[in-house]
């Protein structure tokens, strides 16, 4: 299983537009492939820890909790590195 993490807030117009690129690209996969991807959504309002580490660089996409994007997530290289992160 590939967990993917987009850490954001509320009322984020850029946190909106990484999630919407994140579903975009899942849906793309095979359904084989998308099945073995967990999404988890995270809110640095939340929880203070994730607003202390990454406040100033939300949204940020974690794959398998390694940092992949902030601030914008481009569907070329989520798709290309889920594409590893899955095979």
């Amino acid at each position: 299983m590939t967990t993917l993490t987009l850490i954001g807030k509320p009322d984020c117009h850029l946190c909106d537009v990484a999630s919407e690129v994140v579903d975009a690209v899942v849906a793309e996969l095979p359904d084989a492939a998308a099945e073995r991807l967990e999404i988890v959504e995270r809110s640095i309002a939340d929880d203070p820890a994730l607003y202390e580490r990454w406040w100033e660089k939300i949204p940020v996409l974690l794959i398998d909790g390694e940092l992949h994007a902030h601030w914008r997530v481009s569907p070329e290289r989520l798709r290309t590195a889920l594409e590893e992160a899955i095979s």
